[in-house]
């Protein structure tokens, strides 16, 4: 005698199935929403906390593959997609509107790849399906209007705002808009500080899922103001394998942690050079110096890039790798590395300002 087809049945076999991107099951992630079972059929939706475009398919393949499993299954219909949400900032600093969620890319050097790690990381999260934006934080250096290919002057449709420009799907701002490029930057620390909020809050950005900051180099007066002045959801720290370097990056981890700023993970950047000619694999600046950093103090190693001159080349003429070569292996670990640094975030308190009720007191 067969058994009825039961929502429980059908939750207990997708409480089984693993979630290859978080390592939890879809159920316990509360990610498995409008489920429905008629006789033998049944539907379902799986709604991911993060931008995995890339994966959908797969998900979708292993969901109808347990389900079939069941005795008595007719018809199974699994819809997977992403939402994203906003997550919680420091207390007391204002949350910009249209933008869920900003993560500050940062190192504590100068010369370690990070504006290019960020481009990278931002165009990953945009190929997964986010909508993202990428605020070059770095006045005296700007390189994100290069990076992405950007010329021209933003357009101010509204006093005291302007658009965001744009370059490979990215909304962008950046200093470097409006003003020459070989123009200095001779500015002292609170000119800069208020040019980089003006930047931030008066660019008109557009339902954002993520912002991406491309902060200066450093731990000094700048960045330790605009840590406490962003709204940042979580700070991705770039670094090398070499001594110098991880000594400057657990400077910026400190700065973070001081200001209450979570750390999403650690990435190391020029983790080996591999010879185009002879294949050989020479770790130049060192090794696991940022797997160790991670260990002592207990934050997530996002992934390693290598040493590689398409990176460079391919940021310098203005389309990084991720749109230059969308499927090679390089942009398959920006991909993966955006979808951790996402599900990192996504495991990050949500924001509850806009939650609460406003409360009346009235005399009766």
């Amino acid at each position: 005698m067969s058994v009825a087809l039961t929502v429980e049945a059908v939750q207990a076999a997708l409480k089984g199935l693993i979630d290859p991107n978080t390592q939890i099951d879809f159920v316990s992630a509360k990610s498995v929403k409008n489920l429905k079972v008629d006789g033998g059929d049944i539907s379902l939706d799986v709604v991911l906390g993060y931008p995995a475009k890339s994966q959908f398919d797969a998900i979708r393949k292993s969901v109808i593959a347990v389900l079939r499993e069941l005795p008595d299954v007719k018809n199974v219909s699994v819809n997977v997609s992403s939402q994203i949400v906003a997550h919680a900032v420091q207390r007391g600093v204002k949350l910009l509107p249209n933008v869920k969620n900003i993560i500050a890319v940062a190192s504590g050097k100068g010369g370690v790849g990070k504006s290019t790690t960020a481009v990278n990381l931002a165009l990953a999260l945009a190929a997964e399906g986010a909508q993202v934006g990428m605020l070059d934080a770095d006045i005296y250096g700007p390189s994100q209007p290069m990076m992405l290919g950007i010329t021209g002057r933003p357009e101010s449709i509204e006093e005291n705002t302007m658009e965001p420009m744009e370059g490979h799907g990215l909304q962008a701002s950046s200093i470097g808009f409006l003003i020459d490029d070989d123009a200095p930057m001779v500015w002292r620390g609170p000119m800069v500080t208020s040019a980089l909020e003006q930047l931030l809050r008066q660019t008109r950005w557009r339902d954002l899922d993520y912002l991406i900051v491309d902060m200066p180099p450093g731990t000094g007066d700048i960045q330790l103001t605009l840590a406490q002045k962003v709204p940042v959801t979580g700070a991705v720290i770039v670094t090398t394998p070499q001594d110098i370097a991880l000594l400057d990056a657990r400077k910026g981890l400190k700065m973070f942690e001081k200001v209450g700023v979570p750390i999403v993970g650690i990435i190391e950047n020029m983790s080996t050079y591999v010879c185009p000619s002879c294949g050989h694999e020479e770790h130049v600046f060192g090794t696991g110096g940022g797997q160790k950093m991670c260990k002592e103090y207990g934050v997530d190693f996002l992934g390693d890039l290598p040493l590689n001159l398409s990176i460079r080349e391919q940021a310098d003429a203005g389309r990084p790798t991720v749109v230059a070569d969308p499927d090679g292996a390089i942009s398959a670990i920006y991909k993966t590395i955006a979808r951790r640094v996402a599900i990192k975030v996504a495991a990050l308190s949500k924001d509850m300002s806009s939650k609460f009720p406003n409360i009346v007191v009235q005399n009766t």
